[in-house]
């Protein structure tokens, strides 16, 4: 499959303004050793995809040190592979793009010049596994001018932040961002894919008309004039879209369903490299039901918890219901639960934090207690 792939790796990050102010969307850690973005770009070579361009805007050093050349991706190439397109001011006012459609502007050079027959484009806000060789496909055999993903989703009345679609045989009728009922709702994945050709012929004439929204000048309002089919994705998917939700998915990976269809066979999740060395559990420790990364070490008791790389557990301390993240150290006789560390983190000797399900406690980065 001849498909380019563009990733954007900071359009919702007002949603997360806590993992986000010193890092883009797209490099927010999870599941103990990855960042958002490597399930986006391990789906787009799982595909076939080789070629990829990552927009990015601020804050993103983070994400360069984390992809690099893409070599860890297999997309350390000579022609293609993976491009950083860096942020641009528009015009003489020098402000950078602020939505989606202004960003593809910004890249309309890129586009021009690739040759691949398909664009694949996907935000970073989204956890899954998804094949895009398949949407592809039913893009074709339904003749489709644009294919959105989307999966089903409960929503209570007056959701806010959903994209739905309404759906007949396949074809989009009608794409909103409001819910005026409760029940399951087809919620558009923020996943796309067309032709590249008429791509550009889109964003020409956006160009030419003024227009200021990719979802509500396009999508919403020419569902009867352009043939805008939506593909079903029916496996795992988690969407970044609060530190409640970032909370509750992550803690999903304890949930062997759940690690399966994300980790599916044949389907690997590829991320950056680090020779680190295994975990140290000291005697007198214990773990239950926690997702552990290498270079911890564990004195204390952790259990229902997800530990990135290189954190430190003293003796006596307690975690549970909780994630933290790389180099955190948690010192004697701390007690914690539903609580969230940024990486750098140092607790002391016998603070007691707690949070809950739907408001966790985030310590930012670098923080000291």
């Amino acid at each position: 499959m001849k498909a380019l792939g563009i990733v954007f790796s900071c359009l919702h990050e007002r949603n997360v303004p806590e993992l986000t102010a010193h890092r883009s969307l797209a490099s927010v850690p999870f599941g103990g050793r990855y960042r958002l973005i490597d399930f986006v770009l391990s789906s787009m070579v799982n595909s076939g995809i080789d070629k990829v361009g990552i927009i990015t805007k601020q804050n993103y050093q983070s994400l360069m040190d984390h992809v690099g050349s893409g070599r860890f991706y297999n997309l350390a190439r000579k022609n293609g592979g993976l491009i950083i397109l860096p942020p641009y001011g528009g015009g003489d006012s020098g402000v950078l793009f602020s939505n989606r459609l202004e960003a593809l502007l910004g890249i309309l050079s890129f586009i021009r010049r690739s040759s691949e027959e398909y664009v694949v484009m996907s935000d970073c806000d989204n956890v899954c596994n998804i094949n895009y060789e398949d949407v592809v496909n039913f893009h074709n055999e339904n003749r489709a001018d644009i294919t959105l993903v989307y999966r089903e989703k409960l929503l209570k009345k007056y959701d806010k932040g959903n994209d739905v679609l309404t759906i007949d045989s396949g074809r989009v009728t009608r794409f909103t961002d409001t819910n005026n009922e409760d029940g399951a709702r087809n919620v558009y994945g923020n996943m796309t894919v067309m032709k590249r050709v008429f791509l550009l012929s889109l964003l020409e004439a956006a160009s030419a008309n003024g227009y200021r929204s990719f979802s509500r000048d396009i999508l919403a309002r020419q569902t009867e004039r352009l043939r805008i089919y939506a593909y079903r994705f029916k496996g795992y998917y988690a969407s970044i879209d609060s530190l409640a939700n970032y909370y509750k998915h992550t803690l999903q990976m304890l949930d062997k369903p759940n690690r399966d269809s994300l980790f599916a066979k044949g389907s690997p999740i590829y991320t950056k490299v680090r020779d680190s060395a295994p975990t140290r559990y000291i005697a007198g420790a214990s773990a239950a039901n926690s997702f552990i990364a290498d270079g911890c070490v564990i004195e204390g008791e952790v259990s229902n918890s997800v530990l990135f790389r290189g954190v430190h557990v003293a003796r006596g301390a307690v975690i549970r219901d909780s994630i933290l993240m790389q180099d955190t150290v948690i010192s004697q006789g701390v007690k914690i639960s539903a609580v969230i560390t940024d990486k750098n983190v140092v607790i002391r000797d016998g603070r007691t934090l707690a949070g809950c399900e739907g408001l966790p406690y985030y310590i930012p980065k670098n923080t000291v207690l």
